[in-house]
């Protein structure tokens, strides 16, 4: 017989009664805005002159609220905004931490830098097949990685920039693109296969997706639940969208054959999304199955630093000896995660902002280099010293900062990095860090004597076509100058690494926001 009698429900223990606060609206409008910006360029799709236009008027204002929302979570700490009313964990929730806004804030300018360099490097034909309204959604789901506070919701932010980064891959049809979007195409689907598997494991055993749920949940489950074996899981996945070693080689293979503006997006954030991911899950969710791991996690960052960094000696391709650079630079990011020390993290952290600005860079460079030279090879460009100073001046400056040589922005995470790795007793990633910014020197050394120094033949100086590279040159020291500052003025970043790396390794503010009253399930 069916109960008769009424109860009451209440509701505030199950969802939230008060009207968000218009300022928390701030936690989503790095990845609303791009998405609301991609929508509107399909509707005014066959207007392409609009396009540029649009495109970065709404990757501006996505920048002016990455910082607001950084400067937020600095000033108030982690912030976070529930959507559909109901409370974590049943609620899917968007967390700003210093690690995720910092992340969102600096992926954002080279995003607003790299769409106002593609005014000039993507003709109509591009703008019509849709560069904008990929670039804006990339954008989108890079932010909401960043961002996001559920584990599922971080792989459908996964897929979102995957899939807007497979069209901007094979924008233009040519083969090469089609062979390289291919690699890229399948190791991805491969990892985001593994995620998911490994996400569905984690639900079975946990019953909750939410990362500020799983991190109070794993400690219960440790003698019953597979954790250990969902960890290495999250490694191999993120790890192979972070090109770690032996799983980088879809990276060299597939980021030298789309746009330039492409490549250098690429370079610049799209590793660094599985870095995130790696410091988000092994750091927060699963500390103690990290620590288990980290001499695997060691061996894998001594290994692609210094396997990377030969791969990029081996190659006269300066698309293909950036690539290699970029590998390099995952592993010395995996340095920090390996130690887990409150030090070593920082430097991870401080080491992707500089790898976002300086990888980003490298690549508009190399455009130029085309531009002004007429082809990527080293075999075929010389002499351009003689004819473009600025541009000399300019590659010197990124050869620096990319070997980690003062007194540019690659020093400092670097010697963070080498000291905590002294103090724990691993000379020998000290020693891979010093030796890999050594090889990345001369990789990159040799790409400025060949390409600048190298005498050219008056002949050879006539049949090359002029390049006028002034839009070029403003856009490269837009990010120059950040670049720079971090070098000569590291402390406020610095802080901000640090209260990154404070954040991950004690992470009670984080859950604090978002079980204000310690409830949930």
């Amino acid at each position: 017989m069916a109960a008769n009698g009424t109860h009451s429900v209440d509701l505030n223990a199950a969802m939230i009664t008060a009207p968000t606060a218009l300022a928390d609206w701030a936690v989503i409008l790095p990845v609303a805005l791009p998405i609301a910006g991609g929508a509107i360029l399909l509707m005014v799709r066959h207007q392409v002159r609009l396009h540029a236009w649009l495109a970065t008027a709404f990757l501006a204002a996505t920048f002016l609220a990455a910082a607001v929302l950084l400067m937020r979570v600095v000033a108030e700490g982690p912030l976070v905004m529930t959507m559909g009313r109901w409370l974590p964990p049943f609620g899917i929730s968007f967390n700003a931490d210093a690690l995720g806004a910092t992340f969102a804030a600096t992926a954002t300018f080279v995003g607003l830098v790299g769409a106002l360099f593609a005014i000039r490097d993507i003709d109509a034909t591009g703008r019509r097949y849709g560069f904008y309204p990929f670039l804006l959604l990339m954008m989108a789901g890079v932010n909401g990685a960043f961002l996001t506070g559920d584990l599922f919701n971080l792989y459908v932010w996964f897929e979102v920039f995957v899939i807007s980064s497979f069209g901007l891959l094979v924008l233009g049809s040519e083969r090469r693109q089609i062979d390289g979007a291919t690699k890229y195409a399948v190791l991805n689907l491969v990892a985001t296969t593994v995620f998911l598997i490994a996400t569905g494991a984690l639900y079975g055993t946990l019953g909750t997706l939410n990362m500020a749920d799983i991190a109070r949940k794993v400690a219960g489950m440790r003698e019953t639940g597979p954790l250990m074996t969902i960890a290495t899981m999250l490694l191999l996945a993120f790890g192979m969208k972070a090109a770690a070693f032996p799983l980088n080689f879809w990276l060299p293979a597939s980021y030298h054959t789309p746009r330039i503006v492409t490549s250098a997006l690429f370079g610049g954030l799209l590793t660094k999304v599985g870095i995130y991911a790696l410091l988000r899950a092994l750091m927060v969710l699963f500390p103690l199955e990290r620590v288990v791991l980290s001499d695997l996690i060691a061996w894998v960052a001594g290994a692609t630093m210094i396997l990377g960094i030969m791969g990029a000696l081996a190659q006269s391709d300066i698309r293909r000896i950036i690539g290699f650079v970029v590998v390099s630079g995952i592993g010395v990011m995996f340095v920090g995660l390996a130690l887990g020390t409150p030090l070593g993290v920082a430097g991870t952290v401080l080491y992707a902002v500089h790898s976002i600005l300086v990888m980003t860079a490298l690549y508009l460079m190399a455009g130029l280099i085309r531009e002004a030279g007429g082809s990527y090879s080293l075999h075929e460009v010389s002499g351009l010293y003689r004819d473009h100073p600025l541009l000399a001046a300019i590659a010197l400056v990124l050869v620096l900062a990319a070997a980690g040589l003062p007194p540019l922005s690659g020093l400092w995470p670097k010697v963070i990095l080498v000291k905590a790795s002294l103090d724990a007793q691993s000379w020998w990633l000290a020693f891979a860090i010093l030796l890999s910014g050594l090889l990345t020197t001369i990789a990159l050394g040799r790409v400025f004597a060949l390409a600048f120094w190298r005498e050219l033949t008056d002949k050879r100086r006539e049949e090359r076509p002029s390049a006028r590279l002034e839009g070029g040159y403003a856009v490269l020291v837009a990010l120059l100058v950040p670049a720079l500052v971090l070098g000569l003025y590291p402390e406020p970043v610095l802080q901000l690494a640090q209260a990154a790396a404070d954040g991950l390794i004690a992470p009670a503010p984080y859950l604090d926001a978002v079980f204000p009253a310690g409830g949930g399930s």
